[in-house]
């Protein structure tokens, strides 16, 4: 039983992960920022946290909207 609930958890992380993904790859898409599959190491600071910052504040609408 436990083996079984273990599969279901990571079956549910890697969709969740993948959707991520997606969601960054958009969110960069739309605000100009040009991300390869992989490492982004060449990205600035001010790049990356512009795609984090837009994805938390998207979320948090969001849930707002959900919320009502």
């Amino acid at each position: 039983m436990a083996n079984q609930s273990k599969k279901n958890t990571t079956a549910s992380t890697t969709s969740s992960k993948s959707a991520m993904e997606k969601f960054k790859t958009e969110v960069a898409s739309e605000l100009g920022v040009n991300l390869k599959d992989g490492y982004n190491g060449n990205l600035s600071s001010k790049e990356a946290g512009s795609i984090g910052g837009e994805m938390v504040k998207r979320m948090v609408k969001e849930r707002k909207n959900q919320m009502k």
